[in-house]
């Protein structure tokens, strides 16, 4: 939300280039790690949309430096930004690498 209220001001001409993509881009990041989260069950679906979610936030950050160079974001709020992306990779990447603390295993017929 914080990026949709920024990207209000960038100028009118950026509409269907940098805001429309950073918005899309910042919001994807969370709606794949809903949609990871609904296929707990099945891990290579999971880690796929883990990776999803982990590339769409380093598009984000790419998004938030064009921003900056065109002179539309100031750096330290860039800065803050980053930082929080940094933080959502991270955790995205320990996801992806360890799946198995996160996915829902199923038992199988028999089994107490």
């Amino acid at each position: 939300m914080r990026i949709f209220d920024l990207s209000r001001s960038f100028p009118k001409e950026e509409t269907y280039s940098l805001t429309d993509q950073i918005r899309r881009s910042s919001r994807s990041v969370s709606a794949n790690i809903a949609e990871a989260w609904r296929k707990r069950l099945y891990k290579a679906a999971f880690i796929a949309k883990i990776n999803d979610a982990e590339g769409e936030a380093a598009e984000t950050e790419t998004w938030i430096e064009y921003g900056v160079r065109c002179g539309y974001l100031d750096r330290e709020t860039a800065k803050e930004l980053y930082v929080v992306y940094e933080e959502v990779i991270s955790i995205l990447v320990s996801m992806r690498n360890r799946p198995d603390d996160w996915i829902i295993t199923q038992k199988k017929q028999g089994d107490s």
